[in-house]
């Protein structure tokens, strides 16, 4: 009988790596978070299943006007905008309670944590201004009036220097120098800009275009439009894949998510959802996309290889989007 006191390499490093599995546990699926305008909640989607996990109110605080909602890298901390009560939140998703809030005025929109997550910005679409927020102290430092009128959303660029805002009441993008703490220009765009989204790895931004139906993409640098995409109707919400090779398009009008390819930059895909879908995520594999539907109160799980919905998941009432810490 063969002796096992000295096992042969190869053995040797199967047995190692079957150990090492049955030490260390499969990472845990991430959770999805959906706030629910009308409901005052935050659906928590646990995305190994894609079921509602819970349902969060930061303890009762939330009012029923949620509009944005964001999350640190790790998903501890959850940032939301309260449009009823005028506040921005910061949740603790894992106790349901409030850590700090701050008065943001009336008519905020979106918030985005910056990628070094030390700085929120704010856009308060009736204020026509960027509000910043200190992520530690959760004070405002900054109020930033842009050039455009009604900003909704706000996106850093990779570099953190620029943050972008689409203005819904100028169609146009004012360009904020975060250094300077100022508008610095603006970027015209084909009508009525929403959601945007950076390319992986490039200076190309496409923001969708609701009154015309299309993604815009815009270079940066030359803060130009060097292309403007036709899309199904009223185009809100943009998510670009984490290998830059497509970018996810929610269709408000048409209940559908149109799939760009990036090297044509054409559509490729179109896939029927719920009504008036709105912002969405990826998971971090990027496996998954979940979209929000505001008039169905659902959210659907499209599968990224198939490019087919795989579940609709009941959530509260008008969803605003999704947010799955990355």
């Amino acid at each position: 009988m063969p002796s096992m006191k000295n096992p042969s390499p190869p053995f040797a490093a199967f047995v190692a790596a079957a150990l090492l599995a049955i030490a260390l546990p499969a990472a845990a699926a991430p959770f999805a978070y959906v706030p629910n305008q009308k409901s005052g909640t935050i659906s928590v989607i646990d995305t190994a299943t894609d079921t509602v996990a819970k349902t969060l109110s930061g303890g009762g605080a939330l009012g029923k006007r949620l509009q944005a909602i964001d999350s640190d890298v790790k998903g501890d901390i959850l940032y939301v905008v309260d449009a009823e009560h005028n506040k921005l939140f910061a949740i603790d998703p894992a106790t349901d309670a409030v850590k700090h809030s701050v008065d943001i005025g009336e008519d905020a929109e979106g918030v985005r944590l910056s990628p070094s997550g030390d700085l929120l910005a704010v856009c308060a679409e009736g204020q026509h201004k960027v509000l910043l927020v200190d992520a530690k102290t959760f004070q405002i430092t900054t109020r930033i009036p842009t050039q455009g009128r009604n900003p909704e959303h706000c996106e850093f660029a990779p570099d953190t220097r620029l943050l972008l805002t689409s203005n819904e009441g100028s169609d146009n993008l004012d360009v904020i120098d975060l250094g300077q703490k100022r508008s610095v220009g603006t970027i015209a765009t084909s009508g009525h800009p929403r959601g945007a989204a950076f390319i992986p790895g490039t200076t190309h931004v496409y923001v969708a275009q609701e009154s015309a139906n299309a993604v815009d993409v815009i270079d940066l640098p030359s803060r130009k439009k060097i292309a403007s995409i036709p899309t199904p109707l009223r185009t809100a919400g943009v998510t670009a894949s984490h290998d830059g090779k497509r970018v996810y398009v929610a269709a408000g009008g048409a209940g559908s998510v149109a799939v760009i390819d990036v090297a044509t930059m054409k559509v490729t895909n179109e896939i029927k959802v719920g009504q008036r879908p709105w912002n969405m995520a990826l998971t971090p594999d990027g496996r998954k996309l979940y979209v929000a539907n505001g008039r169905s109160n659902s959210v659907s799980v499209i599968d990224t290889a198939s490019l087919k919905v795989t579940k609709e998941i009941p959530v509260g009432e008008l969803p605003w989007g999704v947010t799955i810490p990355q």
